[in-house]
């Protein structure tokens, strides 16, 4: 039995190197004309199939002249990351913001793996900002943080100047909305470099900070595998307590599991990113709690419903009169999360969207049948797929000849017993997007908030996201992501296409920045004090 499962083990890593390699050579070969144009019929059978909203922003016949053209360009055999950049701008010509397309990228093998994970890029702890068309480090995480402030002026000997008008072309927004590019590119820059150059062992920055222009290599380097030393005096919060039993008393011990657990519990009901970086932030600004801030940075991991429930007893409790909700530079996430955090803000009964129109049955099967999906997942699915499709089914109705997905966030709900009922201020900037976007809509539409900031890079009228479907070409290997449901609030506005728009426009400038001043958080202290 032992030499049998030896055998099978082998053949598997056999096998799976053997496939690593031979995608990897594939995707450096050029393909040929014919095949090329096989994948652009297959993108838009994909997109014609499962895609509810294609011709919201373009017209049927326009975007079937893109991809008509852009099949009649195919002249001569291309790499697979050659065609990505020639068929990007069609997609993104359909102008939904959860079109998504990306080059084929290398694989590792299973050693390449271990050994990389064993590692850390700099570059990767660095979070960076554009600003009037200029790259800027707004902070850096566990590194040294007196780069905070710098403009990055070239990226290994590349003005950002090319790299910026370069990878605005790589996604679209909603609509023709204009404040998500720079925001994005921002946000995603250490991401979008590594796309297009793959795995890299270091990054060398131009850096220009008070007149003064100097160079930074940023590497890829081991992780740190130490631990913080336990004083048994006062006990420090770790990960690791395997490696400190034998430091501990049986009482000290008992005492640093609690806190183990505290610290867990902790993690998971802000949302744990990295250290010291949460996802639900709150606290109160003022000495006499009256004024609280809460900062979500994406409605996507942790017990959101802890969090809520906690923050808003809290401000219940203490009678607060003004909260600061923070969505700047907030991508979305979950609908579940924003219906919950709605019920606390809703003043009156409130149906947080509508039911999205779809042009699958069952859309989550076809999310998790993707290609991307670890197989025994996709195994499951399938396995209990007579299971899964009535559930679906039941959350399907059609009406006018049309399919209609209905999520609880559909349903007709009161507001929290617990729900604020004092001033709100919301910020927003082009990165607000998604469920950002969504929740923002019903809160201006129901007049319940004053915005400060710029336009969100989500559009009011709602988009096409709640389930995505990943789709892989077959002979390119260019990789594709799509919503599949349309998403909107009851609310309306009669030039579709734009963003939420704030009732105080304020953009941040380099100088805020160098000086430490949120200028749009600013203004709402201001504006607190000038009502008092």
């Amino acid at each position: 039995m032992k030499n049998f499962l030896v055998t099978v083990t082998t053949f598997f890593l056999l096998t799976a190197c053997s496939s690593v390699k031979k995608y990897n050579a594939q995707i450096t070969t050029k393909i040929a004309v014919e095949d090329l144009q096989k994948d652009i019929d297959y993108t838009y059978r994909k997109l014609q199939k499962l895609h509810p909203n294609l011709d919201q922003y373009i017209s049927k016949g326009q975007l079937e002249a893109k991809f008509d053209s852009l099949r009649k360009s195919i002249k001569e055999p291309l790499t697979g990351r050659a065609f990505f950049k020639n068929l990007a701008p069609v997609l993104f010509s359909i102008r939904q913001g959860h079109i998504s397309i990306g080059p084929p990228t290398r694989k590792l093998t299973r050693k390449e793996r271990k050994d990389y994970a064993k590692t850390k890029f700099e570059l990767g702890q660095f979070k960076f900002e554009v600003l009037q068309k200029k790259l800027w480090i707004k902070a850096v995480f566990d590194n040294d943080t007196t780069l905070v402030g710098s403009q990055v002026l070239q990226v290994d000997g590349k003005p950002f100047k090319e790299l910026l008008h370069k990878y605005k072309k790589q996604f679209a927004s909603d609509g023709y909305n204009t404040t998500l590019y720079d925001r994005f590119v921002g946000a995603r820059f250490a991401q979008m470099y590594l796309q297009e150059y793959g795995i890299l062992d270091s990054v060398k920055l131009t850096l220009s900070i008070k007149d003064s222009v100097f160079q930074r290599t940023l590497r890829r380097i081991p992780k740190d595998s130490s631990f913080y030393a336990v004083d048994k005096k006062k006990l420090i919060f770790s990960d690791s307590l395997r490696k400190i039993k034998k430091e501990l008393s049986k009482k000290e011990l008992v005492q640093r599991k609690e806190q183990l657990k505290k610290e867990r519990e902790y993690k998971k009901k802000h949302g744990y990113i990295k250290r010291g970086l949460y996802t639900r932030n709150f606290k109160f600004i003022d000495s006499l709690s009256q004024i609280g801030y809460m900062k979500i940075r994406h409605f996507s991991n942790g017990n959101y419903k802890k969090f809520y429930k906690e923050t808003f007893a809290k401000l219940d409790s203490f009678k607060t009169s003004v909260l600061i909700l923070d969505l700047r530079d907030n991508p979305g996430g979950r609908l579940a999360e924003i219906d919950k955090l709605y019920s606390y803000l809703a003043l009156e009964d409130y149906q947080l969207i509508n039911p999205g129109e779809i042009k699958t049955k069952t859309p989550f099967l076809n999310a998790v049948l993707s290609k991307n999906r670890p197989f025994l997942v996709r195994a499951f699915a399938v396995l209990f797929s007579p299971v899964i499709i009535p559930i679906e089914l039941m959350h399907v109705k059609k009406m006018k000849g049309m399919y209609y997905y209905r999520f609880s966030s559909t349903k007709v709900k009161s507001p929290n017993a617990l729900n604020f009922k004092g001033k709100l201020y919301v910020l927003i900037n082009g990165n607000s997007f998604s469920a950002s976007s969504i929740i923002s809509t019903n809160l201006q539409a129901t007049k319940r908030a004053v915005f400060v900031g710029e336009e969100t890079g989500g559009a009011y009228n709602g988009t096409v996201a709640g389930l995505m479907k990943y789709v892989e070409l077959p002979n390119s290997k260019v990789r594709m992501n799509f919503g599949m449901i349309q998403i909107e609030s009851p609310f309306k506005t009669d030039v579709d296409g734009y963003g939420v728009k704030p009732d105080i426009k304020i953009i941040p400038t380099p100088a805020d920045r160098a000086q430490g001043i949120d200028p749009e958080l600013k203004w709402v202290l201001k504006n607190i004090q000038l009502g008092k």
